[in-house]
């Protein structure tokens, strides 16, 4: 009798595919459909965990694609000013509902209404990217000032860019009752203050985030029509909930919408694609190896493994052969700029 399953490769099989196999040499990615080339110009946004893939490609010797730099200031104020982090200094884009809208800002197609948060201290913040300038702003019209050049340099980047890694993060947010902006944070959190009349928490289900995500791809492809996309999704939990539930049930709801968003938008397109870099550090072959003692924080060993299967499967030349030494160099984690942080330090 035929059997469908018969002469399968071993990647198929749970036992010649994962506990068969070292758990430092499991590599989940099959059949890539692009590589990235080292002049390929690579940008990067979404969630904490982005600033990984695009360290490591530094490291690597490739085009890691910045158009908001800095490089008028001196090394140690761009740092301490967070240039560098992402392609431009957006901060966390840990929603889909965040990069469209970006996107929309960025190319005039929407004007948020609130835009300066002001804080205790009498500055004044973007209400989209609260914590990038560590100092603030003197005036709601410099905080405006500020974002009409990032947009500049997000258009830019949007235009230019060869290859767009986008990490989801999450599906929970706060919005505006007046306009529906997602901010990254609540408002009082960092800048402005929670007005109920004003503000709304929003649990993004999966056919808000697939349906952002794929306007979001539809409009970049038409600006860029070259562009390829990689997908992940963050293995990191969330750091709280404001569902009236355990943040464990709420992370596992909003891990499994982000990652069926992501294949589902990924299955239609040939220029998307997903890297399991949340399988790889989540999965239960690893133990909980990949985590730090608060089981929430990947590890340096982690994010190691996570790149070392990218730099294999995703890059050209000789650093495919040197993958594992190259992702074995890796930075600590704590050097991660991640604005959900916020939340646990003044909860």
């Amino acid at each position: 009798m035929t059997n469908p399953y018969k002469g399968l490769p071993d990647h198929q099989f749970w036992r010649r595919g994962v506990s068969g196999v070292e758990h430092h040499r499991l590599d989940p990615v099959v059949a890539p459909k692009f590589r990235i080339a080292p002049t390929d110009r690579v940008a990067t946004a979404g969630s904490c965990f982005a600033q990984h893939i695009a360290k490591r490609l530094v490291q690597a010797g490739f085009h890691y694609f910045i158009t908001e730099d800095g490089t008028d200031l001196p090394l140690e104020e761009r740092t301490r000013r967070n240039f560098g982090v992402f392609s431009a200094r957006y901060g966390n884009l840990y929603t889909t509902a965040q990069l469209r809208q970006l996107f929309d800002e960025a190319f005039g197609r929407r004007r948020p209404h609130d835009l300066a948060f002001p804080r205790p201290d009498g500055r004044f913040v973007d209400a989209f990217r609260p914590q990038i300038e560590p100092e603030g702003h003197a005036t709601p019209e410099a905080v405006a000032a500020a974002r009409r050049e990032h947009l500049d340099a997000v258009r830019r980047m949007f235009v230019d860019c060869d290859v767009f890694i986008f990490t989801l993060g999450l599906t929970e947010a706060w919005r505006s009752t007046v306009d529906q902006s997602v901010f990254p944070l609540a408002p009082g959190v960092v800048g402005g203050a929670f007005d109920p009349a004003e503000h709304a928490f929003v649990n993004f289900d999966l056919a808000a985030v697939e349906g952002d995500l794929e306007a979001f791809l539809a409009d970049l492809k038409s600006v860029n029509p070259a562009v390829r996309v990689l997908l992940t999704v963050s293995p990191v939990p969330l750091i709280a909930t404001y569902e009236k539930r355990h943040v464990l049930v709420s992370t596992t709801y909003s891990k499994s919408v982000l990652r069926v968003a992501a294949e589902q938008v990924m299955r239609r397109h040939d220029w998307v694609d997903y890297f399991p870099s949340y399988e790889i550090i989540t999965g239960s072959y690893a133990g909980g190896l990949y985590y730090e003692d608060d089981f929430r924080e990947v590890n340096n060993l982690g994010v190691a493994h996570a790149m070392r299967c990218f730099l294999r499967n995703y890059t050209e030349g000789g650093v495919r052969q040197d993958a594992d030494a190259l992702a074995d160099g890796v930075a600590r984690t704590t050097d991660v700029v991640c604005d959900e942080e916020a939340i646990a330090a003044t909860a």
